[in-house]
């Protein structure tokens, strides 16, 4: 799966659900590169601190 966020620039990051429960997640410029994989609860907190915001601080202001 690819975000919807993705842009032209393939700065993109592409989650896959594991057999076994786990998630991989690369990205999606280097496929044949290393994945980072999750358990299932990691890959869950990480999405809602997302969520959340807890994550924010990391990207350019928009204003």
């Amino acid at each position: 799966m690819k975000s919807r966020r993705s842009n032209s620039q393939g700065n993109c990051v592409e989650i896959a659900e594991l057999p076994g429960g786990q998630v991989a997640m690369r990205n999606s410029r280097h496929p044949d590169g290393p994945a980072l994989i999750y358990t299932r609860p990691e890959i869950e907190a990480l999405i809602l601190g997302a969520k959340d915001g807890d994550f924010d601080h990391l990207i350019a202001s928009r204003n």
